[in-house]
């Protein structure tokens, strides 16, 4: 049975029937509250994943550009997430390698940078990208060099030694300065990945209060260039590190944004600053490659969806950057990159994500949006031209029925037969279909 026969609110309110006047909206869009200012939505190709691209033909790098960064054949994504490295010189796949591989003598020797303009894959996929009008680079450090740590190595965790702080320090600095000469503006740094998580990759310890004292070591060396802090590994875990960072004021000075991951624990509410927050990286658990929309298995494209609104509505995060963009086998990327067989295969876990990363831009705000009917789940966005996006992500198993939409709108359909697929708004009227996610943008 078709529910919610109702005006939408947002749009102007149509003449109708007496019976329907003491009916709720099915959906009530107030762009008199704002919420978030929005800085775009992204991926990662970090460890080297760019190397599995290169392997494709050149017509087959282009499709799968286009799929990440282009705003009419795929997601339009706006933000890129670059790996620092850390490994010694020779490291296999997988390991990113330092720009300064060896200790070039102790923490106060002049620095030894092996700079090859590649930078493990990443520099060109970033100079693409910029092509396609990105402009949000987030450069990002798993750990230091093992010279640096007290483990001496840049895997299982470990933490910077005291007397390599500053030399730390200049090290990122310079990573984005060998960027610039590239063309490539480092938009935003940061200095630690889960830190509160020891790995047998690339990983380096940071309590909070640490990485508070940190960024007055980093924050006056990195000036021009947005501070990021901390990507802890759940998002409960990462308010201590924003806790840590806003009781300390010249912390606070320096840090821009805070961002979190979603695999400890997921998005249930904002972080406690006034600064910008991000959900800087996350993909679902899973051990096999799913093409899926909507099958149950936690790791479908339906799933990313309703992730992607959680953090929006809920965190009030400003950007959302997934991890993956593309990888090997059983990869929960959004794309499988296959350099053995030369293919590549597509998710649904994109055009989930594209859903709002075409149509929400950068500098878009979002504003005020609910739904009478519990089983759907709805966001709304202004954007900087004045265009409006209403994502509806109906989780019931019927449709319905929106009624009054004024002006140029088009609803964009994905579901399990359906990838961004253009829906005429006839009649002032958009059908939500169950277990489907449907974009609405009105000029």
């Amino acid at each position: 049975m078709l529910r919610g026969l109702v005006a939408l609110t947002l749009l102007g309110s149509p003449a109708v029937a007496p019976e329907q006047l003491a009916a709720p909206p099915a959906i009530t869009v107030n762009e008199r509250v704002r919420h978030q200012e929005i800085d775009g939505f992204g991926i990662s190709q970090a460890f080297r994943r760019n190397e599995l691209l290169a392997a494709l033909s050149e017509r087959q790098q282009r499709e799968v550009l286009d799929l990440w960064f282009d705003r009419r054949k795929g997601a339009g994504l706006s933000i890129l997430r670059l790996g620092i490295g850390s490994s010694p010189a020779g490291s296999p796949y997988d390991h990113m390698v330092s720009i300064q591989p060896e200790n070039p003598g102790g923490p106060d020797a002049p620095p030894k940078y092996v700079w090859d303009g590649d930078d493990n894959s990443q520099v060109w996929v970033a100079k693409e990208a910029r092509k396609y009008g990105v402009e949000r680079f987030f450069a990002d450090a798993w750990s230091a060099p093992g010279y640096m740590k007290d483990n001496g190595d840049d895997k299982n965790g470990g933490t910077l030694l005291p007397e390599w702080q500053r030399a730390y320090a200049r090290y990122l600095v310079d990573y984005t300065r060998f960027y610039a000469k590239e063309g490539i503006r480092i938009t935003d740094l940061g200095f630690t990945n889960e830190p509160d998580y020891t790995a047998p990759y690339a990983s380096m310890r940071f309590t909070p209060e640490q990485a508070a004292e940190f960024v007055k070591v980093l924050g006056p060396m990195a000036r021009g260039t947005k501070l990021v802090c901390c990507d802890s590994f759940g998002w409960n875990q990462a308010k201590a590190y924003t806790a840590a960072i806003e009781a300390d004021p010249e912390a606070r000075r320096w840090v821009k944004t805070h961002t979190g991951h979603t695999y400890a624990s997921p998005v249930d509410g904002p972080l406690p600053t006034a600064r910008k927050s991000w959900m800087s990286e996350w993909n679902p658990n899973g051990n096999t490659w799913n093409e899926a929309w909507d099958d149950g298995s936690g790791y479908d494209g339906f799933t990313v969806a309703s992730a992607v609104h959680d953090a929006l509505t809920l965190g009030d995060v400003s950007a959302y950057i997934y991890w993956l963009g593309g990888s090997r086998g059983a990869t929960r990327a959004l794309l499988q990159l296959d350099d053995v067989a030369k293919e590549y295969h597509v998710s649904k876990r994109l055009w989930a994500l594209a859903a709002y990363s075409r149509f929400i831009r950068p500098g878009a705000v979002r504003v005020e949006a609910s739904a009478a009917d519990p089983a759907l789940k709805v966001s709304a966005f202004r954007n900087r031209d004045g265009s409006r996006v209403i994502v509806a992500l109906n989780t019931g198993t019927a449709p319905i029925i929106w009624q009054g939409v004024r002006g140029r709108a088009t609803a964009y359909v994905t579901d399990s037969a359906n990838d961004l697929t253009p829906s005429a708004v006839t009649g002032r009227t958009v059908t939500l279909q169950p277990r489907a996610l449907t974009t609405i943008v009105v000029k």
